[in-house]
């Protein structure tokens, strides 16, 4: 046997991770550029004051505060639109997204079971489906990369997998799901999971509903979100879901004990009190978002529409020198997606400037396709509808 006795499927495995690069402008990761303010950076030392003197003891392992004010912050999504409020048994948190959707194929997935998304998706789904041995099954989206909602449901009924993955807005492309996908696909899963992944979900443009608005209706719903990005916490490591209790009692089986500690469970609490403050820049993301998908296309590249805080564009005969040409210039964006394509997160007016004067150097040293000189969708996309 080979030392270390890894698992075999995970020998020579690179481990997952964006770059991490000393560049002036990082626009990789899809963060919210804008950190927290004084006051804020001041309500989360004083909390993680307060526990400190208390860090002998294990943390609320239910964290009911957290989930408490999360339920709260999540009703302002349902009660609007739909009268209903998110209660505190339908929520459940994590360190991060990331392993909130770990939990989910812990408990839901495994051998002999399946877990299905449809391809450009996030890049970790099969990565959580491999690391708790469950089957992956990878269906594909249309050339806009949009869901054929037909073919969708043909496909979850043909391979009836445990948990089907749905991000909305799909990462890396920032497509948004159609209202009518959730539903039509939560029927077609049977007992089968369907979780659809908002992680960018504050940034949708208007009209663009959550799919928390059919959570009464779908016991199979689960609805993700993280605080890593319009609540600029990634640092924090907060993700959440909101779902049936059961869903919840069933994923409280696997987890670790005490998975969320007290400095976590205060710091988001913290920041929960200071919503309308971290979530006042979506707007001018939103603007600033839509201004980079109009100038890449009138520079003559595809773009794909965007609910979320970045932008998949392209398209390159040599995408990685594009992106190289870009670092070499101190901008540091994304590869990722179909081949050919690059992602830009959205920062701020300054460094969104910088980045377009590097793309528009390296675009005079590297050819795009012949297909580039298009947009994706028939109609542009300037102003949020």
């Amino acid at each position: 046997m080979t030392f270390p006795p890894i698992r075999e499927e995970l020998r020579g495995i690179e481990p997952y991770g964006a770059p991490q690069l000393d560049v002036p402008v990082a626009l990789n990761t899809n963060e919210n550029p804008y950190g927290p303010s004084d006051a804020c950076a001041d309500d989360v030392a004083a909390a993680v004051r307060e526990v400190t003197t208390s860090l002998n003891r294990y943390p609320d392992r239910e964290h009911v505060a957290l989930r408490t004010a999360l339920a709260a912050y999540l009703s302002r999504d349902t009660l609007p639109t739909r009268g209903f409020e998110i209660g505190v048994e339908q929520v459940w948190a994590a360190n991060g997204s990331n392993e909130v959707m770990l939990q989910l194929l812990q408990a839901f997935g495994g051998p002999g079971r399946r877990a299905l998304s449809f391809a450009p998706t996030y890049s970790m789904y099969p990565e959580y489906a491999r690391d708790t041995s469950t089957e992956w099954v990878q269906g594909h989206r249309a050339a806009d990369f949009t869901l054929d909602l037909d073919r969708a449901r043909a496909t979850v009924e043909r391979e009836r997998p445990s948990v089907v993955l749905l991000p909305s807005p799909n990462n890396p492309t920032g497509t948004a799901l159609p209202p009518q996908a959730v539903g039509m696909l939560c029927e077609a899963a049977g007992d089968g999971l369907v979780v659809v992944d908002e992680a960018y979900t504050e940034f949708r443009r208007a009209g663009t509903p959550s799919a928390l608005e059919l959570l009464p209706e779908h016991r199979n719903l689960v609805v993700t979100r993280t605080m890593s990005k319009a609540f600029a916490l990634a640092g924090g490591r907060v993700g959440y879901l909101a779902a049936d209790p059961a869903i919840g009692d069933a994923i409280r089986v696997v987890r670790l004990p005490y998975h969320l500690s007290a400095v976590t469970q205060a710091v988001a609490l913290a920041a929960l009190r200071h919503a309308p403050e971290l979530l006042g820049r979506v707007d001018d993301l939103r603007r600033e978002r839509d201004e980079c998908v109009a100038w890449l296309r009138g520079n003559g590249l595809a773009v794909a529409d965007s609910d979320a805080n970045f932008v998949l564009f392209g398209t390159f005969a040599d995408r990685h020198a594009v992106w190289q040409d870009l670092v070499d210039q101190g901008v540091l964006i994304r590869e990722t997606g179909p081949d050919g394509w690059l992602r830009v997160s959205i920062g701020t007016p300054d460094e969104m400037a910088v980045f377009r004067t590097a793309l528009i150097a390296a675009l005079g040293r590297h050819p795009t396709t012949s297909s580039t000189h298009r947009s994706t969708t028939s109609t542009d996309q300037g102003v949020p509808a």
